[in-house]
């Protein structure tokens, strides 16, 4: 069994905002896999589909961002899942826009999403997809920068990379992240 999992805040207002790009992204995998709807636990939303007969759960903590480790833990401890099984999708601010970021471990950064996620799994050792979402003009912008919406342009060009983070999913299904590590993941220019 595997959980892949989409950052994110609940409600409507949040739907297109730069931090929701796991929620975006989720909803967007769901709809290529035929996921026609979701159930709600685990203080989250999750649907399931089969790959090669093994479990796939597609998971959005509704605890809102901060606090995303609390609902995961619910289902991975319900499921028995391996960190090693778990992939988890968000965004961020350090990356350029609609770039990604893949790594099999590492520490959260200055994502509060996943300062949670690491102490309530007590492990920083699962897979994540960065998703680059720019940087605000000036850092004491922080809150609102990534709480407001993409533009109509912005949405387009994350579609694009929404597409590549979903082979990326699909060769993490099939055992194969190094693959989509190899393949998709952004590597700053040494000349700028």
């Amino acid at each position: 069994m595997k959980l892949v999992v989409g950052l994110g805040n609940p409600g409507k207002k949040y739907q297109y905002t730069r931090h929701n790009v796991g929620f975006m992204f989720i909803d967007k995998y769901a709809k290529i896999k035929d996921c026609v709807s979701f159930k709600c636990k685990f203080e989250g939303e999750y649907t399931t589909f089969k790959h090669n007969d093994e479990d796939i759960i597609l998971f959005r903590p509704l605890t809102y961002m901060n606090l995303s480790g609390t609902a995961i833990r619910q289902i991975v401890d319900y499921y028995k899942i391996n960190l090693e099984d778990i992939l988890v999708i968000y965004d961020d601010k350090d990356i350029p826009f609609a770039k990604t970021r893949l790594r099999v471990k590492g520490n959260p950064g200055s994502h509060n999403g996943m300062k949670d996620i690491t102490l309530k799994l007590q492990s920083n050792e699962f897979k994540r997809i960065r998703v680059g979402i720019g940087s605000p003009e000036s850092m004491d912008d922080m809150i609102n920068f990534v709480l407001s919406p993409f533009n109509e342009e912005q949405l387009k060009e994350l579609d694009v990379t929404f597409n590549d983070i979903a082979d990326a999913v699909d060769l993490f299904i099939d055992n194969k992240f190094d693959i989509a590590m190899n393949k998709y993941n952004f590597r700053q220019n040494k000349n700028g």
